[in-house]
Order: structure tokens, then sequence, then C-alpha cells
């Protein structure tokens, strides 16, 4: 209320509207995490489920975390108005998860429509991709905050994209922009869960760094790594490289410097593109920090046309961590409900 409203200027009780609050979805392959997102950017509660295989039950766990939340909402302070649901996959204009190779059972699923009728209506839903929803909360409240020309690259056990473009998501035709870790880099190389081969999230992602160091693990150059997978070459998985690195394994570093390669590589390819301002890499991997993101900018510089002329282009890492997913999908719930960028910070 403003100061020159009639209860300020006679001394009576000022009363304040709720901040309006998002709830925002990040469903990930073995996790949901569900936040509420106010408008200034405070995250006012949190929950956290396992994440069901099917549609129908997945549908159902989302409801019911919706209302949880909301429970957990203070009314005087803050009111839910909208809700958002970040989904790996394709998601078309509709709200459909029309293909999602990670959530197979999920594939075809209604999610706009189905959640709006579990919660009756109570407040608009919009659905979109993971990744995109990631990249809505860097921009809103992260580290791409006044960047017009950005790209978000979710590196994990795939790789997924966010594209900003003129100050606007990308989204493109059929709302599938930004599926960037099946961009194919060897037509000939390991089999991707999406159906083709040689995709570039074979290569850059957490698992495409397990299978470079069990390469290495087999050719007798991964000791440290093998040891903390168990002494089983077989059950490296990424994290393994990157805890051996961070001990300052020399061996585990050098797979860390091929697996940037590869990440560098896709970075320029898509800076060809897409000519961005700023190039934001999150993820669990890159919990790795400079032993990573130094040698991904030389990769980059080094496979990107006219690396002279793109010195300004800054690579950094993601500025809301593991739960940018989730405040994206609830700066999606704001807008669907209203309210526009111009109403955050």
């Amino acid at each position: 209320m403003s100061p020159t409203s009639p209860a300020s200027r006679t001394g009576g009780p000022v009363s304040r509207r709720p901040d309006p609050v998002g709830l925002g979805f990040d469903v990930g392959g073995t996790k949901i995490l569900g936040l509420a997102v106010s408008s200034s950017a405070e995250i006012v509660a949190e929950e956290r489920r396992d994440t069901p295989r099917r549609g129908g039950d997945l549908l159902e766990a989302l409801a019911g975390l919706a209302m949880e939340l909301n429970d957990l909402v203070d009314s005087d302070v803050h009111q839910v108005v909208g809700v958002g649901i970040g989904v790996p996959g394709l998601v078309d204009t509709g709200g459909v998860l029309r293909y999602a190779p990670n959530l197979l059972g999920a594939s075809g699923t209604a999610v706009r429509v189905g959640m709006e009728t579990l919660l009756d209506r109570r407040w608009p839903v919009a659905v979109d991709n993971d990744a995109t929803c990631a990249m809505a909360g860097e921009h809103a409240f992260g580290a791409a905050v006044g960047v017009d020309d950005a790209l978000l690259v979710t590196v994990g056990t795939g790789i997924g994209g966010g594209i900003v473009s003129g100050g606007h998501l990308v989204r493109g035709a059929h709302n599938f922009a930004g599926e960037i870790g099946h961009l194919i880099v060897d037509p000939h190389g390991p089999p991707c869960p999406c159906g083709k081969r040689g995709c570039w999230e074979r290569y850059a992602s957490g698992s495409g760094l397990g299978r470079l160091a069990r390469d290495a693990a087999g050719a007798g150059l991964a000791e440290c790594v093998v040891d903390l997978a168990g002494g089983d070459p077989e059950a490296i998985r990424g994290e393994h490289v990157v805890a051996a690195a961070v001990r300052g394994d020399s061996q585990a570093e050098a797979i860390l410097g091929e697996f940037a390669r590869w990440i560098g590589l896709g970075l320029a390819n898509l800076a060809n593109v897409l000519d961005p301002q700023l190039i934001m890499l999150g993820g669990g991997l890159v919990n790795a920090g400079q032993l990573l993101l130094e040698p991904i900018r030389a990769a980059f510089g080094e496979f990107v046309e006219g690396s002279e002329e793109r010195s300004d282009v800054r690579i950094v890492l993601a500025a809301l961590g593991d739960r940018g997913g989730a405040v994206g999908a609830g700066v999606t719930g704001l807008e669907v409900a209203g309210l526009g960028m111009a109403a955050y910070g």
C-alpha cells in the first residue's frame, strides 16, 4: 500500500497485500523437488518426493505435493497464485509430455490438464521442459539477470538446455527447443536412450564421463577412480572421477580434461548458432568447479569460430544450483498467473 493511502494518512492500520507465490516442481529421474517461490525470490517452502514411473502416479504425487506446499505457506504473508512444472523431455504447447527418454512410463501424459483437474482448477498450471524452467529461474533471479542472449547447459545424467534470445525464452514451433544434449556429434558413436547414436550427451554428460573413465580404467589409467568405485571398474560413475580429481589425482584430472574438451566442443557449436553473451553450466557435475570450468573455457576458445571476436562471452556456473529447475518452474507458475518478468526482484 502506498504511503499516500487513506489508512496511512489517518494513522489507522496499514494492511499489506500477500506476496504472490508460484509453486514450482522439478521432476527428475529419481526425485521431485517442490518449492514455493515468491515474486521477491524468497523460497517460502520446500518438499521432496521420489519420482513415480507412471504418468497417473506422477500426477497424483505432484497434486499431493502442491497441496502440502500450499499448507506450509503463511496466507497472511504469501498467496499461491499459480503452479509451474518442469519435466525431462519433449513438452508440447498444451502441456503434454510427448516423449521422456529417461521417464518412459510418463510419456504421453497430459500433465497440465491432469494437474488442473486434480487440483479442482484452484490455480492455473504451466508445464515446460525442466531445463527451460531452469533457464527461466536464472533469467529471473540468477546469473542471467539483465542478460538478453544467454544459454544454460545442465550437465547431469544427460544434458539439457535453456535458451534466452532477445530477452525472451526460446521454445520453438513445437515447444521442443533446447534439446541440445541430442545434437549428434558422431553418428557411429555409442547408443543414446533417445534411440539415436553418438549424441553429445553420450560424451559430455555424467554418464559420458563415467564411460570415459571406464575406458581409462581398462587401460590401467584410473587407479584412484577405481578405488573410489569400490574396486570395480564397471561401477565407475562420473562423481568418482570428480572426487578423485578434487583430491589432486593426475589421472582423474586427465580424464576430466578430455571430458571438458567434449563439453567445450558442444558449447562452441551452440555459440556458432546462437551467439550468446553468457553461457551458464548447471547440474551436479559442475561441483568440480574450476577443475572443470577452466579447461572448458580453453576448449571453447579452441573450437569456436572467430574466438578472438568472442572474447567477451562469459562461461560461468549457474547461480541457483540444484534448485534452479524448481525455482524456474515457480517463475512459470507466477507467469501463468499473469505476473511477468517485470514483476520480479
